[in-house]
């Protein structure tokens, strides 16, 4: 990731979504997050230098589309401290990172939806959180990163369901570890913990990538 621009302090969730869903009506790729208990932020973007975030920012709150604005850097990304503490580290902040999003409501499109992350949006979020450069949907995804068996999982990889039988990628949840992983489900439903032995993710697993 590059620099990026982070906005709001929202106590409400849907605030936070609306903002998200008004930049990504001008494809600025914007995503929400809990920042800490009880208060959401948006981040948007991805920058060659602060300047051109710089840029962005103040011609967007000219326009009155966002208010007081922090340019993220590239060495703010826990990716950056991968080298000193190690792949573990990351790997734990990855999933430390979905474990926030546990609870929120589920929506299709949801990295741009008032109500939530679809599956492939809460992956890209958490990953762009700690500094990846994830692509938005699901298929995307797979055809990136690096293939892994199911036997060698490791936190913070991604696993891939067929849940549609039309034998194409529908699904991807983040391995949390101990044959969990963290996903938004489908809509109607939250943002949660799932196990790989349960019987339907079982026969519609497909596989695995990993990114680090």
């Amino acid at each position: 990731m590059g620099y990026a621009i982070q906005v709001g302090a929202f106590s409400k969730v849907e605030n936070a979504a609306r903002l998200a869903n008004c930049l990504n009506s001008d494809n600025l790729d914007a995503y929400y997050f809990l920042y800490k208990k009880g208060l959401y932020k948006v981040r948007f973007g991805s920058f060659e230098s602060r300047e051109l975030a710089c840029r962005e920012a103040e011609v967007l709150k000219a326009m009155g589309v966002i208010d007081k604005f922090y340019i993220v850097r590239p060495e703010d990304y826990p990716i950056t401290k991968k080298q000193e503490y190690g792949e573990t580290y990351f790997r734990d902040e990855i999933v430390k990172t979905a474990g926030n999003f546990i609870g929120i409501p589920y929506q299709w499109g949801g990295s741009s939806a008032k109500k939530g992350f679809d599956c492939s949006g809460l992956a890209m979020a958490v990953y762009r959180l700690n500094g990846l450069k994830l692509p938005r949907t699901s298929g995307e995804q797979y055809k990136t990163g690096t293939w892994v068996s199911r036997e060698k999982l490791a936190k913070g990889d991604l696993i891939f369901f067929d849940t549609s039988g039309n034998k194409r990628i529908s699904h991807v949840g983040i391995y949390a570890g101990q044959n969990k992983f963290i996903h938004a489900p489908r809509t109607g439903k939250t943002v949660r913990t799932s196990s790989l032995s349960n019987q339907y993710y079982k026969k519609r697993y497909v596989g695995a990538r990993s990114y680090l």
